[in-house]
């Protein structure tokens, strides 16, 4: 016997097989729009705050990873960690 899927069960089937696929932590889809990455944007708004940015979010992944997300906060801490030192190691 063959079950019918309403659209809703194909949708959530959709987004589950992206989600496992995704790299939540170097680029999330969600932060990509039009093929411009959000931290680009960021960067090019904040000018020299851009260090101060990246410096924010690591004290907020650090600070929230024990009751949040874990590892994927930790990993995301330590992707912020490497801009800030790409970003210091450029001046």
């Amino acid at each position: 016997m063959k079950m019918k899927t309403t659209e809703e069960d194909e949708e959530k089937l959709l987004n589950e097989f992206y989600a496992e696929r995704a790299d939540m932590v170097n680029s999330p889809p969600h932060y990509n729009q039009a093929g411009i990455e959000c931290i680009d944007a960021i960067e090019a708004a904040t000018g020299d705050g851009y260090e101060y940015y990246l410096q924010g979010n690591i004290m907020k992944y650090l600070w929230r990873y024990r009751y949040k997300n874990g590892v994927e906060d930790l990993k995301k801490a330590q992707w912020y960690l490497g801009k800030l030192i790409e970003e210091t190691s450029n001046e």
